[in-house]
């Protein structure tokens, strides 16, 4: 893996605009060192044909910046949410336990109040996300405020007709349970989907959407690479999950709404498509998950 910290260069240009739909391009983000400015995001990504982004703002923080750029910048349209690690971390300080890095004021209870309010605020917000389960950070203390605050983002996401964006990190069986349990939205995607093909056909069957990141790019992920091939084509999105999962051949360098067309690439041949119909394909799958724009 690369040690080199610099942003990779630009590949070639997509034949037809995709969306980055899943991104984290807010200032603050402590990786890299020296990120882009929201406007030279956009006019990187859009040099290589990714035409529109979706923000994605996990904390408090991020999600009012999300909401704020969203309404400013038209290439991009925002999703807001807590991320089930701080939310087992907020539940914890208001529990008098570690509190973690800080992320807002209150409890749990208290900061997904305002991320409804952030959600309701403009309609330039088209997802809830992301959110879901992570047993790979948090460990079974923590997993019931997880599964609070995803079933109360689902909620969210019903009452206010928007797409949810899930995270889903070694509990595929829970979130699956809990989303069958519940009842999905009318629009929901796996984000930077991590499953095998079992999973990627349950996912097809109930007319879920899964995205994929760099991640499937890298020579490990072969079983990934499957799993696109369980899909209908107009079930498949692409992400980069900024700034990390950068595609091979630049793993380990920080990400960015660019990259994505080494992703189609590959997606591409694993959808059976050349590269201009799969990128028609997937940009007529995200018009349909988050409106256009």
């Amino acid at each position: 893996m690369s040690q080199d910290r610099s942003y990779p260069p630009p590949p070639p240009a997509l034949p037809f605009p995709v969306t980055d739909n899943h991104t984290h391009i807010e200032p603050f983000q402590h990786f890299p060192a020296a990120p882009l400015d929201l406007d030279a995001h956009v006019a990187a990504a859009q040099a290589v044909g990714v035409n529109r982004i979706v923000q994605c703002g996990c904390d408090l923080a991020a999600a009012r910046w999300t909401a704020n750029v969203a309404v400013k910048q038209p290439g991009v349209v925002g999703a807001v949410a807590i991320h089930p690690n701080d939310a087992a971390r907020l539940t914890a300080r208001a529990e008098g336990g570690p509190s973690g890095r800080p992320n807002g004021i209150g409890g749990l209870a208290e900061v997904i109040a305002e991320i409804a309010e952030l959600a309701r605020s403009t309609e330039r917000i088209r997802a809830i996300g992301e959110t879901g389960l992570d047993y790979f950070r948090t460990g079974p203390a923590g997993r019931p405020a997880q599964r609070a605050a995803f079933r109360e983002h689902i909620a969210l996401a019903k009452e206010l007709d928007l797409a949810l964006q899930i995270h889903d990190r070694d509990a595929h069986g829970d979130v699956m349970a809990t989303l069958m349990a519940d009842g999905a939205p009318e629009r929901t995607v796996f984000h930077c989907f991590s499953g095998d093909r079992e999973m990627a056909a349950t996912a097809a069957a109930r007319g879920w959407y899964c995205s994929f990141a760099g991640t499937v790019t890298f020579r490990s992920a072969e079983e990934l690479r499957l799993a696109v091939g369980e899909l209908p084509p107009e079930l498949v999105l692409v992400e980069t999950d900024a700034p990390y999962l950068t595609p091979d051949p630049f793993r380990g360098r920080p990400n960015a709404p660019y990259m994505v067309p080494l992703t189609m690439a590959v997606l591409a041949e694993r959808m059976g498509l050349d590269l201009e119909r799969a990128c028609r394909q997937i940009q007529d799958n995200t018009n349909r998950v988050y409106g256009d724009w």
